[in-house]
This record gives structure tokens, C-alpha cells and sequence, in this order.
């Protein structure tokens, strides 16, 4: 296995510095399970979603099924993107904030490590509105 960080998955993905994109590309295509770290998959949607490439949700869940679906790369823990994934789909606005992909990560991330570490996750406490519709979520 290999690990990239987040410009070398950006000029994979956008192709916009021919030189890099192919640098990028020959890694990634090198046979060798490409590691996207939860930090990497996080920048790059919040890169996308800026105001330069301004992906939408719709853009997001696309990239993130593609990646994920994609058998050169191997991810943290697959089913904890899942889930966030999904929760980020389903999500609606909570009084006109919209849940963004990195809250529904950490949420799912916090659920999956208090799990594996054999203990039950009593509660996930943020200021940030749009996470009160996930599961466990408490406001402080």
C-alpha cells in the first residue's frame, strides 16, 4: 500500500496541470492499493466545494462513490465514508445550515472508534446545527 496527500488526488482528479495530472495518474495507477487517509478525502471535498471548483452535494456524493467504488484505493475504514456519505445525502438544511461531508466523517469516525474500542458512544456534542439530525447528536 501506498499513501497520497491531498494535491496528488486533486491533479488526479481535476487534470488541470498536465505535468502533475500525469505524475498523479502514474502513481495511483501503479498497481499498489492507493491510501486515501480521512484527512486527505476531507480536504479534497472542502477544496471542491470552495469557491474556485464549487462542487455541489450532488458533486460531492458523486466524487465520493466514484472514489470509493474505484478498487485502486483503500480508505481508512470504507464503511465509515459509507455512512457519512449516506448521512450527508439524506441530510436537509436544520433552520438554514446544511450538514457538510466533513461533519457527517466526524460524527460516523466517532461512532466507529468508540465501537471498536468495545464502548458505546453516548453522545456527540457541536455548536453546529445540521448535526443534530444524526444519530447521538447533542447540542452542549
Amino acid at each position: 500500500m501506498i499513501a497520497i496527500d491531498t494535491n496528488v488526488l486533486l491533479r488526479y482528479l481535476l487534470v488541470d496541470d498536465a505535468s502533475q495530472h500525469s505524475k498523479a495518474k502514474a502513481i495511483i495507477q501503479s498497481q499498489c492499493p492507493v491510501l486515501i487517509t480521512d484527512v486527505v478525502l476531507v480536504e479534497t471535498v472542502w477544496t471542491l466545494t470552495g469557491k474556485r471548483y464549487s462542487f455541489n452535494k450532488a458533486g460531492v456524493c458523486g466524487l465520493v462513490r466514484a472514489l470509493v467504488g474505484d478498487g485502486a484505493f483503500v480508505f481508512e475504514s470504507s464503511q465509515v465514508v459509507w455512512s457519512a456519505l449516506c448521512d450527508y445525502e439524506e441530510s436537509m438544511p436544520v433552520r438554514g445550515k446544511a450538514l457538510d461531508f466533513a461533519d457527517a466523517l466526524i460524527v460516523n469516525k466517532a461512532h466507529f472508534t468508540a465501537e471498536n474500542k468495545g464502548v458505546s458512544l453516548e453522545g456527540f456534542y457541536s455548536f453546529d446545527k445540521a448535526i443534530e439530525q444524526l444519530k447521538t447528536a447533542k447540542k452542549p
